[in-house]
């Protein structure tokens, strides 16, 4: 079918020489410099054309991918009543992040960050039968979170894209398979869509569920951090590393001894004093968990990771002690902590303090500190969590080779939900033997908008921007150079591009030199570019490949078919 051409003349497009001063990186740069966006306010961006054009682009292989995948595309209102965020609970533990609002009647509303209530709702309303499920629902629609430090253009905004879907099953083996369906699909998306991913298995935090994953897209500007193992495969969000638990024989440690130790309230002053090595030595971190105090134990060269830690506890709300906290209880010694003979504080701590261990930490007295003190005969351990800093080189919890790690954009999120939101809403349907069955969920978001930014981080060279053929704004860039037997060659092979069923971009801006348009046609990114240019009175274009950074003098005659493939 033939397409018609676009006319750069006529296209609402202004690029810029310069980099803007707030950009911080590189898709942030070049989707501005490029004319695809602009800032409205801090962490709000305007679409503009071309960029519309690409996140339409992204959002119709969504939508492709997850119609065939069985999933029905619903729309939900953005603004959203208080009452059902209040049954989850979610209107408290979101915190800040939720924008609220009041009508003029007075009746609280939020902007929707994510629906898993509405969709609930929808489901009850819905389906009363075991007959009526499974069922898949979806849809792409804008989000809304009030972060904190909006930051690097559209991938941390305060109004984004968002595909959620969630589907329901009656049994876990039902959401098994529905969980199953869905990864497999996520897999599609990406793979169209040209990006370089990674799943991960991941935590579900304040979300809940289970069987959590990660569809990760390496690239410099993401603020995840995940470890894989070049030797066995395996792969993790650094938060959901896990290592196990190792208990090992005290039988050989001594009695508990006490060592005076002025002047060393820190890991570093402490092992120079006793000339040990800091790993010997144990290291407890006082934090409040939703107000509570509660010791978290790490060996001492390693760093508790508090996003880490905040995951693992979700939805309780975890902050570090401060001195009115110290001065409320005289029994913690700032700096000589230690968890044998601590009263009303719960134990957390890292696997790595398994039972039998013998550890140097406090001993709860000032310029006080104790050796030979044995996890599980000198204290107890209330739970084990992963909390730890990952540090490449740490073993693989898999095969034991050494971990790598990388940072990636988070693109998608898939997991086995489970019967929270169902809990909540008293989700049931009739089953087969005519009880009530309580349904089960699964949930799985993709950052529509994000995927954006992600594909230029990962495709742009030196010179610009360089879309993959699924999303970009048109299949090939025509540029006139600016004569008239360059113009009207230019005109012709826009034509019979556009013959050929291609979506065509034409730079026919007149009194720009053709320096200025190549130049452009670079920081566009479309795939292909078509330059009528020296030769064009002898019917011959350079054809430029973008992706492949290859240009080559041939008669039109020729490229048009090469482009159109």
């Amino acid at each position: 079918m033939s397409q018609s051409v676009q006319r750069l003349s006529r296209l609402m497009v202004k690029t810029l020489r310069e980099d803007p001063a707030d950009a911080e990186t590189l898709s942030h740069r070049l989707l501005v410099r490029a004319g695809y966006v602009r800032r409205t306010a801090a962490g709000v961006w305007s679409w503009l054309p071309l960029g519309k054009k690409v996140l339409d682009n992204v959002t119709r292989v969504v939508r492709e991918e997850m119609d065939a995948a069985g999933a029905q595309e619903v729309l939900l209102p953005a603004l959203l009543p208080r009452e059902p965020y209040e049954v989850s609970g979610r209107w408290n533990e979101y915190g800040d992040l939720l924008f609220r609002l009041k009508d003029r009647k007075g009746a609280e509303y939020l902007l929707g960050p994510t629906h898993e209530e509405i969709f609930t709702q929808v489901v009850k309303d819905q389906c009363t039968s075991y007959k009526d499920l499974p069922v898949t629902l979806y849809q792409i629609q804008t989000k809304y979170r009030d972060e904190a430090r909006p930051r690097s253009g559209v991938l941390r905004g305060r109004e984004f894209q968002m595909k959620d879907a969630y589907s329901f099953d009656t049994t876990d083996e039902g959401l098994a398979a529905s969980y199953a369906v869905q990864r497999e699909a996520y897999r599609r998306i990406f793979t169209r869509l040209g990006l370089d991913f990674r799943i991960v298995s991941a935590v579900s935090g304040a979300m809940g569920g289970s069987a959590s994953e990660e569809f990760l897209a390496p690239a410099a500007a993401g603020e995840d951090t995940f470890a894989y193992c070049p030797s066995c495969g395996y792969a993790a969000n650094t938060e959901a590393v896990t290592f196990p638990l190792a208990p090992v024989s005290a039988d050989s440690v001594g009695p508990v001894e006490e060592l005076a130790t002025p002047d060393t309230p820190t890991i570093e002053s402490l092992a120079a004093h006793l000339g040990v090595p800091a790993s010997a030595t144990l290291k407890n971190l006082l934090v409040k968990v939703d107000g509570e105090i509660v010791a978290v134990g790490v060996p001492g060269d390693r760093e508790v990771d508090l996003g880490k830690l905040g995951e693992h506890l979700a939805p309780a709300v975890v902050e570090l002690v401060t001195e009115a906290d110290f001065a409320d209880r005289p029994d913690l010694v700032r700096g000589y902590v230690g968890p044998q003979g601590l009263e009303k504080v719960r134990y957390l701590a890292d696997p790595r303090i398994a039972p039998g261990t013998s550890w140097v930490t406090g001993a709860n007295r000032a310029d006080t500190h104790a050796r030979n003190v044995v996890c599980g005969r000198d204290f107890e351990v209330d739970r084990y969590l992963d909390v730890v800093v990952v540090r490449d080189g740490d073993p693989c919890p898999a095969c034991g080779a050494g971990l790598r790690l990388d940072r990636a954009i988070e693109v998608g999120h898939i997991f086995q939900l489970g019967r929270k939101y169902a809990d909540a809403f008293g989700l049931d349907v009739l089953g087969p033997e005519g009880k009530p069955v309580r349904v089960t969920m699964g949930s799985y978001g993709i950052g529509v908008s994000r995927v954006v930014a992600a594909l230029a981080e990962q495709t742009a060279d030196e010179r610009g921007l360089r879309w993959p053929a699924e999303v970009a704004p048109a299949d090939v860039h025509v540029v006139a150079a600016g004569k008239a037997v360059q113009q009207a060659l230019a005109e012709e092979a826009a034509t019979a591009l556009a013959a050929r069923g291609l979506r065509v971009l034409l730079d026919d801006r007149p009194g720009l030199s053709p320096g200025v348009k190549l130049t452009d046609a670079e920081l566009i990114g479309v795939p292909w570019v078509v330059v009528a240019g020296r030769r064009a009175g002898e019917g011959v274009v350079e054809l430029q490949d973008r992706g492949a950074g290859t240009r080559t003098e041939l008669p039109l005659s020729e490229a048009v078919p090469r482009v159109a493939g």
